[in-house]
């Protein structure tokens, strides 16, 4: 693979975001420069999370070096998305670069490819997973539950107890329901 002062070449990254104006996936585009570049090395095995992560680290580092080069001879913008990559002509842009952006300054600082462990990598990953399921269920769980938002962790937990007494098999409940109830509340509270 690339060594950690290595970098994905802009030119090809360039005329991949150029063949797809509507934007393209961060999967899609290693895919194209797969092709495009015989040297790009893509993990064999997708359960090889370090790998995985320093080909996406050394993407991003890329693209937001691109970005930055675009902007400051004024050829464009690349918006940088969770779900897409695109390719924008500078006058979209122009303004989007004063807005202080975390992920730009660590996928920028090359340091950071060196210094993230493999339990960093699935520690990193772990946390994804945790927000994204408890924003994506969020509501339905709620919903099983009698609630909705704006509510906090102790209503929750109230709630959830009330709920646990009325529904318990031992009280005369269906043990389904109280299933559901814990299911709900797993999504909603970390444990």
């Amino acid at each position: 693979m690339h060594n950690s002062d290595s970098v994905i070449p802009t030119q090809a990254l360039l005329d991949v975001l150029r063949k797809y104006p509507e934007g393209i996936s961060e999967y899609d585009l290693i895919s194209q420069l797969k092709i495009k570049l015989d040297d790009l090395e893509i993990p064999d095995r997708l359960d090889d999370a370090q790998a995985l992560f320093r080909l996406h680290f050394l993407l991003f580092h890329t693209l937001y070096r691109l970005r930055d080069q675009l902007h400051e001879d004024r050829e464009g913008h690349l918006d940088i998305g969770q779900l897409t990559i695109r390719l924008l002509s500078y006058e979209e842009g122009e303004d989007k670069l004063s807005v202080h952006d975390p992920l730009r300054e660590y996928y920028l600082d090359i340091s950071q490819l060196e210094s993230t462990t493999e339990q960093d990598v699935y520690e990193m990953l772990a946390s994804f997973w945790t927000r994204l399921t408890r924003e994506d269920g969020r509501e339905e769980a709620l919903a099983h539950l009698g609630l909705k938002d704006p509510v906090d962790d102790i209503s929750i937990k109230k709630r959830y107890r009330e709920l646990v007494m009325e529904h318990h098999p031992d009280r005369g409940g269906e043990k389904e329901q109280l299933q559901l109830i814990n299911a709900a509340v797993s999504v909603l509270l970390e444990k």
